[in-house]
């Protein structure tokens, strides 16, 4: 067959189809016009969602990270520092998993929540559990499951009121839902070029949402916080020990040197003066021992210090104006294309379709 011919056949079949689609374009118009309805009732039927987000910039990890001046003065009091230059541990790719943990997310239970209007006051689990709102749908859908574990919880001996305290080794059924919850409220993402850490967190409350993202972050920083100074601490904890240790016996030792010499004024014997010279050289090397350990105090403290980590907000959580979810001209969009799609497939094929099988069943009888 000629080209010209079967591109000829292709644009009266393309026609044919137009005009099916033409002729049946009160079907068509009425199909789309039930979706838009339809739409409408589930867009407004979601509650709204609100977003707020915040935008953290750590501090750059470098090999040095400005530890010269601390190992010269280490040097000086026989202390080795090499250790120190290693890498992190705790990189920021990790930081969607720790938020994302039992232990880290149990802990948000008892932050307190209030909306917008005030009227409510509770804590983050209880609004949680009691105070989300969902779609018609899915509580009519809920009422047989409802009603069954109202019948089994019948036959189930009563349970101890709640102690208020999460053990989150053993979470029960109700915790590890509202675990799950918070979980995909939460959201971090860690930008591999800059390292920038976005955190957000969707509420169907505006101001809930802002405080409790300023209140993950603060948890997030602390508990990097303590991470990269858990060595560094117990290490200055021990230092302060030893420090405490020496000072008490240099002011012992010095001490029973001023007793000595007060008691033994003008008295030549040389056995006075062999136990004057012990008592002073044991006094010498108590000041001795006191200052190391002085020096490695500061020195514990400045650790701590250097291995505290800083962040830079680069974006405040602020509370969100509009809601982030649901979108309903997406929804409108969709619900309308989808009918339009399958008003046409079954003014085009659909209806053959079942007329064939029609006939088919008609001459089979």
């Amino acid at each position: 067959m000629p080209a010209s011919a079967a591109t000829e056949e292709q644009e009266i079949d393309l026609l044919e189809l137009a005009g099916k689609v033409w002729k049946a374009r009160r079907l068509l118009l009425k199909t789309c016009g039930i979706a838009l309805v339809a739409a409408l009732v589930v867009a407004f039927s979601i509650p709204k969602e609100y977003t707020a987000s915040v935008m953290l910039a750590p501090e750059v990890e470098g090999g040095s990270r400005s530890l010269g001046g601390l190992s010269a003065l280490a040097g000086m009091a026989g202390i080795s520092m090499r250790g120190t230059e290693g890498g992190d541990a705790l990189s920021p790719d990790l930081y969607p998993d720790i938020v994302s943990s039992v232990d880290f997310v149990t802990e948000l239970f008892a932050v307190p929540v209030e909306d917008a209007e005030g009227e409510l006051k509770t804590d983050l689990y209880h609004y949680l559990r009691d105070e989300q709102r969902s779609p018609w749908w899915s509580v009519v859908l809920s009422l047989p499951f409802r009603g069954l574990s109202w019948v089994l919880s019948l036959f189930k001996e009563a349970d101890d009121e709640a102690s208020g305290v999460v053990d989150p080794f053993r979470l029960s059924q109700e915790e590890m839902e509202v675990v799950k919850a918070l979980n995909n409220r939460i959201a971090v993402s860690v930008d591999k070029k800059t390292s920038v850490i976005t955190l957000s967190v969707t509420m169907q409350d505006p101001l809930v949402s802002a405080v409790l993202t300023d209140t993950v972050m603060q948890h997030l920083q602390a508990y990097i916080t303590d991470y990269r100074t858990n060595k560094a601490r117990h290490d200055l904890e021990f230092t302060q020990q030893l420090y405490d240790e020496a000072r008490k016996k240099y002011y012992a030792a010095q001490q029973a040197y001023a007793d000595y010499v007060d008691m033994n004024q003008n008295i030549s014997l040389r056995r006075v003066q062999t136990r004057q010279e012990r008592l002073q050289n044991e006094m010498t090397l108590a000041y001795n021992l006191y200052n190391q350990t002085a020096q490695q105090l500061q020195l514990a403290k400045a650790k701590v210090q250097e291995n505290t980590p800083v962040y830079t907000i680069v974006q405040a959580a602020t509370v969100p104006l509009k809601a982030s979810k649901p979108s309903k001209l997406m929804i409108l969009m969709g619900f309308v294309f989808l009918a339009g799609v399958g008003a046409v497939g079954w003014i085009l094929f659909g209806r053959e379709l079942v007329d064939s099988w029609r006939q088919r069943a008609s001459a089979g009888e």
